[in-house]
């Protein structure tokens, strides 16, 4: 397919990992790009690795801090960004946090705060977003990314599994309510990528262990897909109109086995979560991957620390860290 010229893209959650790989793959394609965040640092480092690449091809970027818990921080930035841009062709919904433990340990305000995050933030950007689309000359594209998890529940990922299911459930609700007004809308439904996102998340419970077991499975290669492959199938979906991409071939197993078998798949997540870290702590504090990484005391098999280190060299490229990637 030929690429689409000169579009006005925006991005939320844009600022490090997947939201990252994203814009970057809008201005590859000659598109314009604004990326919003909740941290300005983050935001402006973002925003000069991309313009390196925008500048090559006589694109802009401009980067906005957001919240999109907040819905009138959300049509500040659509109605800005509209206005700048000369109007909005595409937006990708990507803000998003994950949490990692029992739910008895995330508790209820870890519930609330996904829900809030993804599920509002996605119902914010797209609710603001819809009447600039509809006035798009080449056809509005509304892309709003899900998970696997939100098409098959994982044990101790659930506050991110529930907010991502509303999310898919939001998607391909207004792709029918919204195509008679020309504006197509796509649900893309990744896998475990390396993006280095383990660092960034939060973990309760025996949260050294939580850590563990989740930085070594997003960076096993023949589990995870490469980040900027995922981004560019995303992308290429939400341009052609797609309704629903879901990546990773096993990410595709999962979820059509489940949509077959959803007895026995739960049975099966039940002998996952045997595995799990057993933890009977109730609500408490989270830590960041970034200070479990950094724990010295932590004790972890070589093989498992040398897969994770793949992760973490992945998470320096996307912006996951302090450390400016390239």
């Amino acid at each position: 397919m030929r690429h689409l010229n000169d579009l006005s893209v925006l991005v939320t959650g844009g600022s490090r990992g997947l939201g990252l790989l994203l814009a970057r793959q809008c201005v590859e394609r000659g598109w314009n790009v604004t990326i919003t965040a909740r941290d300005q640092e983050e935001l402006d480092r973002a925003a000069a690795l991309l313009r390196r690449r925008a500048g090559r091809r006589g694109t802009t970027v401009a980067a906005r801090v957001c919240d999109v818990r907040d819905k009138y921080a959300v049509r500040d930035v659509v109605a800005r960004t509209a206005e700048d841009q000369r109007g909005l062709d595409v937006v990708l919904g990507n803000a998003g946090i994950i949490q990692v433990g029992p739910a008895e340990a995330t508790g209820e305000e870890g519930f609330r705060g996904a829900m809030e995050t993804m599920f509002f933030g996605a119902l914010h950007t797209s609710l603001e977003s819809l009447p600039h689309l509809r006035k798009s000359s080449v056809g509005g594209r509304l892309g709003l990314i899900g998970s696997v998890g939100g098409l098959l529940p994982v044990p101790h990922l659930l506050p991110y599994a529930c907010a991502k299911s509303a999310i898919g459930a939001l998607a391909e609700g207004l792709r029918a309510e919204q195509a008679e007004y020309g504006v197509s809308v796509t649900a893309a439904h990744p896998g475990l990528m390396r993006t280095g996102s383990h660092l960034q998340a939060e973990f309760g419970g025996d949260a050294a262990r939580e850590y563990a077991w989740f930085a070594t499975l997003a960076g096993m290669p023949l589990v995870t897909m490469s980040a900027p492959r995922a981004a560019e199938r995303i992308v290429d979906a939400v341009e052609r109109r797609r309704t629903r991409v879901v990546l990773t071939p096993a990410a595709r197993l999962g979820a059509t086995a489940y949509g077959m078998a959803p007895t026995l798949v739960t049975r099966a997540n039940c002998l996952v979560a045997r595995l799990l870290p057993d933890s009977q702590e109730k609500e408490g504090a989270t830590v960041k991957g970034h200070g479990l990484a950094q724990d010295e005391n932590a004790a972890r098999p070589r093989w498992q620390s040398a897969i994770s280190a793949l992760n973490e060299r992945a998470s320096r490229r996307f912006n996951e860290t302090a450390r400016q990637g390239t």
